[in-house]
Protein backbone atom coordinates (compact mmCIF):
# COMPACT_ATOMS: atom_id res chain seq x y z
CA UNK A 1 0.00 0.00 0.00
CA UNK A 2 1.37 3.24 -0.69
CA UNK A 3 1.27 6.05 1.47
CA UNK A 4 0.65 9.76 0.23
CA UNK A 5 0.71 12.97 2.03
CA UNK A 6 -1.32 15.53 -0.33
CA UNK A 7 -2.15 18.34 1.71
CA UNK A 8 -5.27 20.40 0.82
CA UNK A 9 -9.33 20.35 0.58
CA UNK A 10 -10.26 16.54 1.32
CA UNK A 11 -13.53 17.42 -0.77
CA UNK A 12 -11.58 17.49 -4.21
CA UNK A 13 -9.62 14.58 -3.76
CA UNK A 14 -9.97 11.77 -6.23
CA UNK A 15 -9.79 8.75 -4.25
CA UNK A 16 -12.38 6.03 -4.58
CA UNK A 17 -13.86 6.88 -0.70
CA UNK A 18 -13.28 9.76 1.51
CA UNK A 19 -12.99 9.51 5.18
CA UNK A 20 -15.44 11.94 6.87
CA UNK A 21 -14.00 12.97 10.43
CA UNK A 22 -17.49 12.90 11.69
CA UNK A 23 -19.46 13.75 14.90
CA UNK A 24 -21.67 10.58 16.25
CA UNK A 25 -25.07 12.58 15.03
CA UNK A 26 -23.90 11.63 11.48
CA UNK A 27 -25.64 14.69 10.36
CA UNK A 28 -22.86 17.40 9.42
CA UNK A 29 -21.07 19.82 11.95
CA UNK A 30 -18.07 21.92 11.86
CA UNK A 31 -14.41 21.52 10.23
CA UNK A 32 -13.79 18.59 7.61
CA UNK A 33 -17.39 17.30 8.54
CA UNK A 34 -18.96 20.30 7.87
CA UNK A 35 -17.21 20.49 4.67
CA UNK A 36 -17.44 17.35 3.55
CA UNK A 37 -21.31 17.82 3.70
CA UNK A 38 -21.60 21.23 2.20
CA UNK A 39 -19.48 19.85 -1.10
CA UNK A 40 -21.39 16.62 -1.04
CA UNK A 41 -24.68 18.22 -1.37
CA UNK A 42 -28.15 16.89 0.08
CA UNK A 43 -28.24 13.42 -0.98
CA UNK A 44 -25.13 12.69 1.99
CA UNK A 45 -27.34 14.07 4.48
CA UNK A 46 -30.15 12.18 3.06
CA UNK A 47 -27.57 8.84 3.31
CA UNK A 48 -26.96 9.40 7.22
CA UNK A 49 -30.52 10.08 8.01
CA UNK A 50 -31.81 6.92 6.75
CA UNK A 51 -28.43 5.30 9.20
CA UNK A 52 -29.61 6.96 11.98
CA UNK A 53 -33.18 5.73 10.88
CA UNK A 54 -32.37 2.02 10.56
CA UNK A 55 -29.00 0.65 11.55
CA UNK A 56 -27.53 3.83 13.74
CA UNK A 57 -30.59 5.21 15.78
CA UNK A 58 -28.03 6.23 18.44
CA UNK A 59 -25.30 7.47 16.38
CA UNK A 60 -22.14 6.60 15.06
CA UNK A 61 -19.84 5.32 18.45
CA UNK A 62 -16.45 6.62 18.71
CA UNK A 63 -13.58 4.72 17.14
CA UNK A 64 -16.14 2.94 14.29
CA UNK A 65 -17.11 3.55 10.57
CA UNK A 66 -19.61 3.30 8.32
CA UNK A 67 -19.69 3.88 4.46
CA UNK A 68 -22.52 6.24 2.63
CA UNK A 69 -22.82 7.32 -1.07
CA UNK A 70 -20.34 10.28 -1.61
CA UNK A 71 -23.07 12.82 -3.31
CA UNK A 72 -21.31 15.08 -5.33
CA UNK A 73 -17.87 14.86 -4.45
CA UNK A 74 -15.61 12.98 -6.53
CA UNK A 75 -15.22 10.16 -4.14
CA UNK A 76 -17.84 7.30 -4.87
CA UNK A 77 -18.28 6.61 -1.00
CA UNK A 78 -17.55 8.48 2.07
CA UNK A 79 -16.91 6.76 4.63
CA UNK A 80 -18.08 8.12 8.53
CA UNK A 81 -15.73 7.78 11.27
CA UNK A 82 -16.04 9.54 15.26
CA UNK A 83 -12.52 10.27 16.21
CA UNK A 84 -12.52 10.65 20.22
CA UNK A 85 -12.00 14.42 21.83
CA UNK A 86 -7.97 14.58 23.23
CA UNK A 87 -8.24 14.32 26.98
CA UNK A 88 -4.86 14.50 29.22
CA UNK A 89 -6.43 12.62 31.92
CA UNK A 90 -7.71 9.51 30.14
CA UNK A 91 -5.28 7.87 27.20
CA UNK A 92 -7.81 7.55 24.15
CA UNK A 93 -5.15 6.91 21.59
CA UNK A 94 -6.58 3.46 21.23
CA UNK A 95 -9.99 4.90 20.33
CA UNK A 96 -8.35 7.01 17.64
CA UNK A 97 -6.30 4.32 16.05
CA UNK A 98 -9.64 1.99 15.97
CA UNK A 99 -10.93 5.22 13.73
CA UNK A 100 -7.95 4.46 10.70
CA UNK A 101 -8.31 0.84 11.40
CA UNK A 102 -11.96 0.63 10.80
CA UNK A 103 -12.13 2.85 7.69
CA UNK A 104 -9.73 0.67 5.85
CA UNK A 105 -11.52 -1.91 7.04
CA UNK A 106 -14.76 -0.15 5.62
CA UNK A 107 -12.99 0.51 2.41
CA UNK A 108 -11.78 -3.27 1.68
CA UNK A 109 -15.59 -4.11 2.32
CA UNK A 110 -17.23 -2.03 -0.23
CA UNK A 111 -14.42 -2.36 -2.74
CA UNK A 112 -12.21 0.80 -2.57
CA UNK A 113 -9.03 0.65 -4.28
CA UNK A 114 -7.68 4.30 -2.46
CA UNK A 115 -8.92 6.13 0.53
CA UNK A 116 -8.57 9.75 1.74
CA UNK A 117 -8.27 10.24 5.51
CA UNK A 118 -7.98 13.81 7.21
CA UNK A 119 -6.06 14.24 10.29
CA UNK A 120 -9.11 12.80 12.35
CA UNK A 121 -9.35 14.50 15.79
CA UNK A 122 -6.71 17.20 15.13
CA UNK A 123 -8.90 19.81 15.03
CA UNK A 124 -11.76 20.53 17.39
CA UNK A 125 -11.33 17.20 18.90
CA UNK A 126 -7.93 18.95 20.41
CA UNK A 127 -5.48 16.31 19.50
CA UNK A 128 -1.81 17.14 19.51
CA UNK A 129 -0.83 17.06 15.49
CA UNK A 130 2.60 15.09 15.84
CA UNK A 131 0.69 12.48 18.28
CA UNK A 132 -2.36 12.96 15.22
CA UNK A 133 -0.06 12.35 12.90
CA UNK A 134 2.25 9.60 14.36
CA UNK A 135 -1.18 7.47 15.12
CA UNK A 136 -2.78 8.00 11.81
CA UNK A 137 0.62 6.80 9.88
CA UNK A 138 1.36 3.57 12.42
CA UNK A 139 -1.78 2.39 12.19
CA UNK A 140 -2.78 2.44 8.38
CA UNK A 141 1.00 1.20 7.89
CA UNK A 142 -0.16 -1.91 10.01
CA UNK A 143 -3.52 -1.73 8.22
CA UNK A 144 -1.60 -3.20 4.87
CA UNK A 145 -1.33 -6.82 6.61
CA UNK A 146 -5.32 -7.09 7.20
CA UNK A 147 -6.52 -5.34 4.16
CA UNK A 148 -4.26 -6.84 2.01
CA UNK A 149 -3.59 -6.01 -1.57
CA UNK A 150 -7.24 -4.06 -1.28
CA UNK A 151 -6.35 -0.62 -0.88
CA UNK A 152 -3.36 0.36 -3.15
CA UNK A 153 -3.33 3.84 -2.16
CA UNK A 154 -3.70 5.78 1.28
CA UNK A 155 -4.01 9.70 0.66
CA UNK A 156 -3.13 11.91 3.65
CA UNK A 157 -4.82 15.35 3.39
CA UNK A 158 -3.04 17.40 6.46
CA UNK A 159 -4.82 20.91 6.17
CA UNK A 160 -2.12 23.31 7.26
CA UNK A 161 1.68 23.82 7.13
CA UNK A 162 2.13 22.21 10.48
CA UNK A 163 -0.21 19.34 10.09
CA UNK A 164 1.89 18.66 6.75
CA UNK A 165 4.98 18.52 8.09
CA UNK A 166 3.72 16.42 11.29
CA UNK A 167 2.37 13.90 8.28
CA UNK A 168 5.60 14.06 6.49
CA UNK A 169 7.70 13.49 9.59
CA UNK A 170 5.87 10.10 9.96
CA UNK A 171 5.62 8.83 6.76
CA UNK A 172 9.21 9.50 5.58
CA UNK A 173 10.35 8.41 9.58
Amino acid sequence: MEIIVRPGDITRERTDAIVNAANSSLLGGGGVDGAIHRAAGPELLAACRRLRETTLPEGLPAGRAVATTAGDLPARWVIHTVGPVHSVREDRSETLASCYRESLREAARIGAASVAFPAISAGVYGWPMDDAARIAVQTVRAGTEEVGEQIRSVVLVPFGEAAERAFRHWVDA
